[in-house]
């Protein structure tokens, strides 16, 4: 059987994931088949799309029952039930994958309640609820990069427990979460701790940069709209810069010496929203070493059929840099851009994670009687 084009694409050393989880994908056996087909070594989730899954279907129905009968009327509570079930079966389907791969790949994720994106100590309280309930070395507990959450991500690696950060959009605040990362590794081996147990990524996102970028350029016009369709890649190139320099020299050596692994670089938002643009352009464009992709299906299956692997992660980085400095010169401020996303991100996230709870209150309606 030939080699897939995911296949090759991880021989070059990026981790492919897939951004979804439900109970459908696992009981018909199609995360097993994708692991096997497509190379797929790890799993994200969020609350928009475990709504959809429990909204749309009746596999939960039977659990949820049960939940109900247990006493538990509060919805957030129910939907952790729920979902706990889903995180805790991919996290043993992948284990095989981590124990093979010295802790690297193989993790299911499971994120913080994203309405205490702003509240650090609440955040922390959650994360180590999460983290303790499904006692799996494979689970990542997702913390968003919001300035409070850097106190939560230090305070979760320092207690030797693995985090995905997401929400990451700008080079600054990448650069405050991989130092939040390496302080917390500090303070797990001050207190005795062997670094080689803690693991994490920094979910850097891409097509969602572009978007806005997008629109801004947009609304300048004239000459500024040549500079559409780049800025998502550039980002994210940058990123990666940041990410080999950040995890060299003296204080980093001391640390791996020790046994710690770097905090990989996770692309996420990497489905290509705008029609005009290539499908598999946030694919192509990010394949390097040491790093991980999270795709939404549909990208996969396009990066199968018709994607090109070859290393495009460290190529013209210069080109990278002078597109901020041609955007600058356009009138697009790049800090303004980011730091709306983070903002629209923590909303559209907390919006998401309502409706869910909306749809458990409707779910719990309709079986209460039965």
């Amino acid at each position: 059987m030939p080699e897939s084009n995911l296949h090759k694409l991880s021989a070059l050393g990026q981790s492919v994931w897939i951004d979804y989880l439900s109970r459908e994908l696992l009981q018909t056996g199609k995360l097993e088949r994708m692991m096997s087909e497509d190379a797929v070594v790890g799993v994200t989730s969020n609350p928009t799309i475990f709504q959809k899954a429990i909204s749309q279907g009746d596999r939960y129905d039977d659990q949820l029952k049960e939940v109900l009968e247990s006493g538990e009327s509060d919805p957030k509570e129910i939907f952790l039930q729920l979902s706990s079930r889903d995180i805790a079966d991919a996290c043993d389907l992948l284990r095989k994958v981590w124990d093979e791969g010295r802790g690297l790949d193989g993790y299911v994720s499971w994120e913080v309640d994203p309405t205490l994106a702003l509240d650090r100590d609440a955040t922390i309280a959650e994360a180590r609820r999460l983290n303790e309930w499904i006692d799996r070395p494979n689970l990542y507990v997702k913390i968003p990069a919001t300035e409070p959450g850097i106190g939560a991500i230090e305070e979760m690696i320092a207690e030797g427990r693995p985090i995905n950060v997401t929400l990451i959009f700008s080079l600054e605040r990448h650069k405050a979460v991989m130092e939040a990362y390496i302080r917390g590794l500090e303070r797990f081996v001050e207190g005795g701790g062997d670094p080689a147990t803690v693991h994490s990524v920094a979910s850097f996102f891409v097509s969602r940069v572009e978007t806005e970028t997008d629109k801004r350029l947009d609304e300048i016009g004239g000459d500024a709209v040549q500079l559409k369709g780049q800025l998502g890649i550039a980002n994210a190139k940058l990123a990666y810069q940041n990410y080999l320099d950040t995890f060299a020299g003296p204080r980093w050596d001391a640390l791996e010496a020790k046994g710690a692994t770097k905090q990989r670089c996770l692309w996420a938002s990497t489905s290509t929203k705008n029609p005009d643009y290539r499908d598999v352009m946030y694919v192509e464009g990010l394949i390097g070493r040491d790093t991980v992709n999270t795709m939404p299906e549909e990208t996969i299956e396009a990066f199968q059929d018709h994607g090109e692997v070859a290393e495009t992660l460290t190529q013209d980085v210069e080109g990278a840099r002078k597109l901020f400095d041609d955007l600058r010169a356009a009138g697009i401020d790049y800090d303004d851009v980011v730091e709306t996303l983070e903002r629209e991100g923590v909303q559209k996230f907390s919006d998401s994670f309502d409706e869910l709870l909306d749809g458990i209150r409707s779910k719990r309606g309709e079986l209460a009687p039965a």
